[in-house]
């Protein structure tokens, strides 16, 4: 993809700092992108909500942030709460591409990430989001048996420059704080991958998918 071809992105994610590590060195590298950036949690947390709004400046991008329960316990929301949620948040626009979660989520595992992906898809299958394009983060843990890495294998997948990975460390680490040994900064990509899709029928599977596997 021609990193200067200007497109209308909107970018879907559970948490402040999930815009990065999953997607952070794609936004970088198209600096031609309109991006919106949707966070569905930590609207009010003090510490959080202020770094997110620093990452928006670092990813030439614009934004809005939910406050959706992310207690540690992690009940499941209420049926159709991330998706009113998303509504609200995101401007009601034609998307020529929309960046979410994998319905299963990147690693073993969490539940808002999966409600996040979940939610994203049958929006788009209901016609409440419009995009030509839907990419879902590409990521596994072999099962809580490493840290997440990148699907190679995945529709898309792309190793990052060193100067963009810095750029990218350097919002996990310094813009949100969080320590070199943390799972946040160990964890960091170094390529990012995606599952690409242009018929929501298509992504939909995804979740018939882990619906059958449960």
């Amino acid at each position: 993809m021609d990193r200067n071809s200007s497109k209308k992105v909107a970018l879907i994610v559970a948490h402040p700092d999930d815009e990065t590590l999953w997607a952070g060195g794609t936004i970088l590298s198209h600096p031609a992108w309109e991006c919106f950036i949707v966070c569905l949690c930590r609207g009010s947390d003090v510490d959080r909500a202020p770094k997110f709004r620093q990452a928006l400046q670092i990813l030439r991008s614009k934004g809005a942030m939910g406050d959706l329960d992310d207690g540690p316990d992690q009940r499941p929301l209420q049926e159709n709460e991330a998706e009113n949620a998303i509504l609200e948040l995101l401007p009601p626009h034609y998307y020529d591409l929309v960046i979410s979660h994998h319905p299963s989520g990147e690693y073993t595992r969490h539940i808002r990430h999966e409600e996040t992906g979940q939610a994203v898809i049958k929006l788009w299958h209901s016609g409440r989001i419009s995009t030509g394009e839907h990419w879902v983060f590409a990521y596994e843990d072999g099962n809580k048996e490493y840290l997440p890495r990148p699907v190679q294998t995945a529709a898309i997948y792309r190793k990052l420059t060193k100067r963009i990975w810095l750029r990218k460390y350097s919002i996990i680490t310094e813009t949100y704080g969080f320590e070199n040994n943390s799972f946040e900064a160990e964890t960091t990509p170094r390529a990012e991958s995606f599952l690409q899709f242009t018929n929501s029928f298509e992504a939909r599977k995804l979740i018939k998918f882990k619906e059958t596997a449960q």
